[in-house]
């Protein structure tokens, strides 16, 4: 028997705790991303959702420059604390920066004026379901990946780093890599304050 799209879900959990022993090579996590977002829905097939896709040293260099744009904003009392998680993220055998093309974006809202405010929703739906689609590929891969927000402070710093095209807008980082450490236990809130069922 065959596990179950559910059982797959249960499988996808946050993990910081990341290493490089990862059975894949790097052009087979290459193409499970690209697999995964190519078959991503998105609002008029727009394809809007962009990807980065960091190894090794450049993944480390995203986080150090992470580390650099936080290290000027964010209080003093506590940074290591912060430098040690960043450190976590860069252990792991990569990271996917994942963009949204506001050019796309744009060009809907010119072409189909009925729907323009939308559009921009649209896309940030199309850019989470890309995100939740690689990790998931990551779980049912025995990848372990989380999911995080360092944007915008670092957006400048990565599109000079990679010559990211200007339309690109960071929406989330995704550091993967081997499962080093066991999950935390994840609690459920109530069903009564979480679903409505008529019928």
């Amino acid at each position: 028997m065959t596990p179950s799209f559910i059982d797959a879900l249960k499988k996808r959990r946050t993990q910081y705790a990341l290493g490089r022993a990862v059975r894949q090579d790097r052009a087979t996590i290459e193409a499970l991303v690209k697999d995964a977002m190519r078959h991503t829905p998105s609002s008029f097939n727009s394809q809007s959702s962009r990807a980065l896709i960091l190894f090794g040293a450049q993944s480390e260099r995203f986080w150090k420059l992470v580390e650099a744009a936080l290290r000027p904003i964010a209080p003093k009392e506590g940074f290591d604390r912060t430098v040690a998680k960043l450190a976590g993220f860069a252990a792991g055998i990569g990271t996917v920066l994942f963009y949204e093309d506001q050019d796309v974006v744009k060009g809907l809202k010119e072409k189909f004026a009925a729907y323009a405010d939308n559009f921009p929703v649209w896309s940030e739906q199309s850019g989470g379901m890309a995100q939740f689609a690689t990790w998931l590929a990551f779980a049912d891969a025995g990848i372990g990946a989380s999911l995080q927000h360092y944007n915008p402070v670092v957006d400048d710093a990565v599109r000079a780093e990679w010559n990211v095209p200007a339309s690109w807008k960071l929406r989330a980082q995704m550091p993967f890599g081997s499962h080093e450490g066991p999950f935390k236990d994840k609690d459920f809130i109530d069903d009564a304050n979480r679903f409505i069922v008529a019928g």
